[in-house]
């Protein structure tokens, strides 16, 4: 066992897109358990759209930073820890942590199923996708659902999502030609296209020419707007998130259509999927079958190595990933 360890520290506020300088590696003593923790070595890392958010204030700086992670307990004095588990916890972008009991959740993959998955597909990814297409917008079998952002973490698992839960047509947009065809030719869309194509109302008009039931929004801007426009009376919009404005220092304009939400009468939520671990177990029985038997996959891009993990993140944010971003660190 190495007797040291490595954190990435938030060094300075970013303004506009993130850069590498934004971020320390810091070489740190291997902690030792106290009474009440465990060591892990952590394995697998998660970086996020929503930690563009949160290096504007949510983190301190000149600390380790927060994120999914999947580790190795090394070693433990808490109870219900043992050196040798396999642990969901929160404590990323670093090697080790010490966590507590109520800080963890210990692991047990279904076989057949990567243990990456659970920090994709049936993390919270996969769970932000199916809040919003299950509790939020109600999928029914037949809807029309449009999905933007689909190549990335929750697109693509919400595309897969959609379609297990009887969507009739999935249309996706993404920033690639070769993202359009991962899409429909590896993840089962029935339409997809490159938002830099032409304006997002009307490429969604011509993939969805009798409009659209369902749509779960990873963007807002024009995305959000177009959706809007193609919407049949009595649509459902569950919002996820807004990368289109992450890196901007003034939010984009809000839709010019807003009013055709009243005049459809169009249902509007936004979600924070800290809202809803109650579902996880839900979105497990799920889709767990599915994995196994194939008819999803745990779309995932996986960067090797902790001295990549900033250029991994800056990637995601860059739109470099299809699915899942992941940091790999080690073997199970």
């Amino acid at each position: 066992m190495s007797s040291r360890a490595r954190a990435v520290h938030q060094i300075s506020r970013p303004q506009g897109f993130p850069t590498a300088a934004d971020f320390a590696f810091v070489d740190e003593a291997l902690p030792t358990p106290e009474q009440g923790t465990a060591l892990v070595e952590n394995l697998y890392l998660s970086v996020d759209p929503y930690h563009r958010e949160a290096m504007d204030g949510d983190w301190e700086l000149h600390t380790p930073l927060e994120g999914r992670s999947i580790g190795r307990v090394l070693a433990s004095r808490a109870a219900g820890l043992s050196a040798g588990d396999i642990v969901f916890h929160r404590e990323g972008w670093r090697t080790h942590a010490l966590i507590r009991p109520d800080e963890a959740r210990v692991l047990r993959p279904a076989p057949g199923v990567p243990l990456s998955a659970y920090l994709g597909v049936l993390g919270g990814t996969g769970l932000s996708a199916y809040v919003g297409l299950v509790e939020i917008a109600r999928v029914r079998p037949g809807d029309t659902v449009f999905i933007s952002a689909a190549a990335g973490g929750v697109g693509s698992a919400a595309g897969q999502l959609a379609r297990l839960l009887g969507a009739g047509r999935v249309i996706g947009s993404a920033g690639s030609a070769a993202k359009v065809e991962h899409l429909t030719e590896d993840l089962g869309f029935d339409a997809a296209f490159d938002y830099h194509d032409g304006p997002v109302g009307e490429l969604l008009r011509h993939a969805a020419p009798d409009g659209i039931d369902v749509y779960l929004d990873n963007v807002g801007g024009d995305h959000l707007e177009g959706a809007i426009a193609a919407m049949r009376d009595h649509g459902r919009i569950a919002w996820c998130g807004a990368v289109a404005q992450y890196n901007s220092a003034e939010p984009p304009p809000a839709p010019r259509n807003l009013f055709d939400v009243v005049e459809k009468s169009i249902r509007l939520q936004g979600f924070l999927v800290r809202d809803y671990p109650h579902l996880r177990h839900e979105l497990e029985a799920f889709l767990v079958p599915h994995l196994q038997a194939g008819r999803a996959v745990p779309d995932e891009t996986v960067v090797e190595g902790f001295d990549n993990v900033v250029d991994a993140f800056l990637g995601m944010l860059r739109g470099a990933n299809t699915g899942k971003m992941i940091v790999k660190l080690g073997e199970v």
